[in-house]
Parts: structure tokens; C-alpha cells; sequence
């Protein structure tokens, strides 16, 4: 690859970043398949609903909770760390999520997102994904999805 090539290409970091984009804007869109191209075959996913941890992207599962709502999944990244060195990258923070029940209530929450990332064919892919809300420590056991950074 030449040099002007090089320079024309975007930073692992941007690349990183705009994968982050990418999966807030499919599920604004409330795509699952567009988020799951995001997503290496057979990724580690310990997201918030049960399992404890899946493999690979269940696009129907996710469609089905996309579609659980009235009207878009706004997703917001905040206080995004993103390294990459080589073929791999990490990247952690918090994700805001909000959205509007079938009822009309309005459901926001913010959580913990860490994402791993390995360099494929097509790109930068998601290998492990892991998302969590913490819960309180007095005997209720309640996600604690009131809390702001």
C-alpha cells in the first residue's frame, strides 16, 4: 500500500468509532441485521437479558426486542476508550439508552458497554461484547438503571 493510500485511510480508532456509530444508528433504524454485521461469527455477547453469555448475534432476538418498542432505540455512547494495536481493539464506556414502551412510558438507563474487536476481511468486527447495569447492594437485588454519570 503506498503512502497517499495509507494516509487516506481512517485510524483503527476512527474505523472503531464509526462501528460504534453504525450499530446506535441500526438501532435507531430498529435493524438488527445491520447491527449483526458488526459482529464476528460466533462472538461472545453477555448482554443484559439472559444468558449469562451467548454466542454469535441472534438477529431474530434481537429484531424481536427492537421491535418491542414504539418508535426508534436511541443509543448514546459516552466517555468512549478506544485503543487498537494490530489486528485488535477494546473499547469501554457507558451507553444510554432510551426509548418509548408500547404503552407510551418513556424507558431510559444507562449501563456499562466493553467491546472487543478484531481486524477481519470486512473490516473491524465485534468478538466480545459485554453490557451491564449495576445492581444494589442492599438486599433487593434491583438493577440500579437510575444512575447518571
Amino acid at each position: 500500500m503506498s503512502l497517499a493510500e495509507r494516509a487516506e485511510m481512517p485510524s483503527d480508532i476512527e474505523a472503531i468509532r464509526a462501528v460504534t456509530a453504525s450499530l446506535a444508528a441500526a438501532a435507531y433504524d430498529k435493524n438488527a441485521a445491520a447491527m449483526a454485521r458488526h459482529y464476528a461469527p460466533g462472538a461472545a455477547i453477555a448482554d443484559l437479558a439472559p444468558p449469562l453469555v451467548s454466542r454469535g448475534f441472534d438477529v431474530a432476538k434481537a429484531q424481536a426486542w427492537l421491535d418491542d418498542w414504539d418508535g426508534p432505540v436511541e443509543i448514546e455512547m459516552r466517555d468512549l476508550m478506544i485503543e487498537a494495536e494490530g489486528d485488535l481493539g477494546l473499547c469501554h464506556g457507558l451507553q444510554y439508552v432510551r426509548a418509548r414502551t408500547r404503552q407510551g412510558e418513556e424507558a431510559a438507563w444507562w449501563s456499562r458497554i466493553t467491546m472487543t474487536f478484531a481486524r477481519a476481511g470486512r473490516g473491524w468486527q465485534i468478538t466480545h461484547e459485554h453490557n451491564s447495569v449495576p445492581f444494589y447492594m442492599d438486599g433487593s437485588y434491583r438493577a440500579a438503571i437510575d444512575l447518571d454519570p
